[in-house]
């Protein structure tokens, strides 16, 4: 038998059945409903549902197909019109067997301890081993059994022997069979102190512009969540609030497939439950802001990484540890590390469990895709989220309530998380204030440099203004000279016999080179420009005067003429 595609909706009068069964047979089906009990059969279909509310038999019932679409519509009459049945949406719980139902509250906690779920701190001291006298769990415990329980409601143990290849893979805790929750929890938070790079959260601080623009998305539960609060103070509160979330077909064939059970859960193990569901929403929701709603391949990652319960099976005793939990391994881990994600995500973890069970399973069913379609992470679905999904269907919508309200209580700041984060940011924030001081006092320098450059610019001026002068004078008593020389061919012996007294006389040249140096008017006497600007000068004047005493002297007498000028030139520049 298969059992097919079905839905159900309500009005104040009539509880609708659709129920989709292409290509059965129409004229062969037999639908029975007495009280909360609903059967259908139609070859090769067959449903029965536990319904969340009676319905009756008057004559009022009524029943459609669709041949188009293969759709069966029954509508029901409710024994007590107007009333409102909850849980419809709940597809898996729908299926489950009446006897399993009337059994439930016989043996889960839920209604007993719905009480002191609204204080989290009280309910720690109500659960108590030695009042309690669980003696199967303290076998569990005992030094006898060297196997330590982890899984939804600490239920499963030894799964890992079997998955030690795939045992990296999913999960940071190793061998999880042989280590006691206390250890885990050391070995977890030295694992998150050796992981936690300073430099990648400063980048993240000071460069916050990608983080700012994940924290303006909006993910599905904002917009559900706005509509429930401005429906707040009206009528039928909580019928507004149960046809906010609805589900896709795909979300519904996912209910479907899971096989309904109850679970036998003690106090304690029971909340566990409710604490590990924090912190698995808390990774969701994380994972749904940063990607801003579109999966990768880095989903099941970033959602176990972040959660401790899912890679360290992580054990609880209050909602405040959680919180601390999660804002470590956040900023250790994924690429965004700032703590204004994890604020983010746990006002959006408050918002989802104030939506209720639906909006949490909605959540869960979305984690068990992500984790089904991972080759390693499948085996986190066997351990929790299928178990979860089924449980929540089943759970109080006042326990979420209080959940959420002892949630909200809880206080959370950078100084909790033990990673010395303020310290890290005032020394940044001190550096930066460093740099931003000497790149201030480096852009004045560089304003006064441009400054103060017209004056030296008016005084290189003036220097080659001097210069250009000296140049111009001895230009033209070098004409005079070479106008000379040009007249005296060297092939000539007068000429060159005169300009042989000219040289060894040495006076006139010596006289006109002094002149040349500091006769020039208007030009300062001590200026080490000018200096510099006649040396050059001299020096020239002097090979050109060495030149014409190798050509007109004999070889001796004109190495002792230059020698001479040389000398008097060396003497004479100093005094310049």
């Amino acid at each position: 038998m298969l059992t097919p595609a079905f839905d159900l909706s309500q009005d104040p009068d009539f509880l609708t059945v659709a129920i989709r069964v292409p290509y059965a047979r129409v004229s062969e089906f037999d639908v029975y409903f007495e009280g909360v009990d609903f059967k259908f059969y139609a070859k090769p279909y067959f449903l029965r549902l536990t319904l969340p509310g009676r319905v009756v038999e008057n004559g009022s019932e009524q029943g459609s197909y669709d041949t188009d679409k293969g759709i069966f519509t029954i509508r029901l009459p409710k024994e007590t019109p107007g009333q409102h049945f909850e849980g419809l949406n709940m597809l898996t719980a729908l299926l489950a067997p009446r006897k399993s139902r009337t059994a439930k509250p016989l043996v889960e906690e839920i209604g007993a301890s719905e009480v002191s779920e609204g204080g989290v701190e009280d309910e720690d001291e109500e659960f108590d081993w030695e009042i309690e006298q669980s003696p199967y769990e303290e076998a569990s415990e005992s030094a006898l059994s060297p196997q330590y329980h982890y899984g939804f409601g600490n239920l499963r143990s030894g799964v890992f022997q079997r998955l030690q290849d795939e045992l990296s893979d999913v999960i940071d805790i190793k061998d999880p069979d042989f280590t006691p929750a206390t250890e885990r929890r050391q070995k977890r938070l030295a694992a998150e102190l050796a992981k936690f790079d300073p430099d990648h959260y400063l980048a993240d601080f000071f460069e916050d512009e990608a983080v700012e623009q994940v924290l303006k998305y909006n993910p599905w539960w904002s917009d559900i969540y706005s509509e429930m609060m401005a429906s707040l103070g009206k009528s039928q509160e909580q019928e507004n609030h149960a046809a906010l979330v609805s589900f896709s077909e795909e979300e519904k064939y996912q209910l479907r497939k899971f096989v309904n059970k109850s679970y036998l859960l003690d106090k304690r193990a029971h909340r566990q439950v409710y604490y590990s569901l924090i912190d698995i929403l808390l990774a969701y929701c994380y994972e749904t802001r940063v990607t801003e709603g579109e999966k990768n391949v880095e989903s099941a990652w970033n959602i176990r990484k972040l959660s401790p319960t899912l890679c360290w099976f992580e054990t609880w005793t209050n909602v405040h540890e959680i919180l601390v939990s999660f804002g470590r391994r956040v900023l250790c881990y994924p690429l965004y590390r700032h703590f204004k994600l994890v604020m983010k995500a746990y006002r959006d973890t408050i918002k989802i469990l104030q939506l209720g069970k639906s909006a949490v399973l909605k959540c869960l069913l979305d984690v068990h895709k992500i984790f089904q379609e991972n080759d390693p992470a499948y085996i986190l679905n066997d351990l929790y989220i299928s178990d979860y999904c089924v449980w929540i269907q089943k759970a109080k919508s006042k326990k979420l309530a209080a959940l959420a309200e002892a949630l909200k209580e809880v206080p959370l700041t950078k100084a909790q998380l033990g990673l010395d984060l303020e310290e890290l940011e005032a020394a940044a924030l001190l550096v930066q204030e460093e740099e931003t001081v000497l790149k201030a006092a480096r852009s004045i320098s560089r304003q006064q440099t441009p400054s103060s450059s017209p004056e030296t610019s008016d005084s290189e001026e003036s220097d080659s203004t001097t210069s250009s002068e000296t140049e111009g004078s001895d230009s033209e008593r070098g004409e005079l000279t070479g106008s000379e020389s040009e007249t005296a061919d060297p092939l000539r012996g007068p000429s060159l016999e005169g300009s042989s007294t000219l040289i060894v006389d040495g006076g006139v040249c010596r006289n006109s080179a002094t002149a040349t140096s500091n006769g020039s008017p208007g030009k300062p006497h001590s200026s080490s420009q000018a200096l510099g600007g006649s040396g050059p000068l001299i020096e020239e004047l002097g090979e050109h005067l060495n030149s014409t005493v190798q050509v007109s002297e004999p070889e001796d007498s004109a190495t002792g003429s230059h020698s001479s000028v040389r000398a008097r030139d060396d003497q004479q520049t100093p005094s310049d």
